[in-house]
């Protein structure tokens, strides 16, 4: 893992974030203390969410109980109050 200053960063920005999309982490420095980390983005395209809800389907049932429930605890829009208003 490669450290840097916040300086190095912000003068490096495209060069340190070339170097995260080809995978590699940074972490950030501010005094001598890590305050983040530069790391790769998640290149999930929702093939394996998918394949979760495919091998699910069909394998789960909700009782009307639970159904009631959810219903009762879900917050919905028009029961918010504006906290703006006057």
């Amino acid at each position: 893992m490669r450290e840097m200053t916040t300086s190095e960063v912000s003068r490096n920005l495209s060069a340190v974030l070339d170097e995260a999309e080809r995978g590699g982490t940074i972490a950030v420095t501010r005094s001598g203390k890590r305050v983040a980390l530069i790391v790769p983005a998640p290149r999930a395209n929702g093939a394996a969410l998918a394949e979760v809800f495919r091998r699910w389907s069909g394998q789960l049932s909700i009782d009307d109980e639970f159904e009631a429930a959810v219903e009762e605890k879900r917050i919905m829009p028009e029961r918010l109050e504006d906290p703006w208003r006057d």
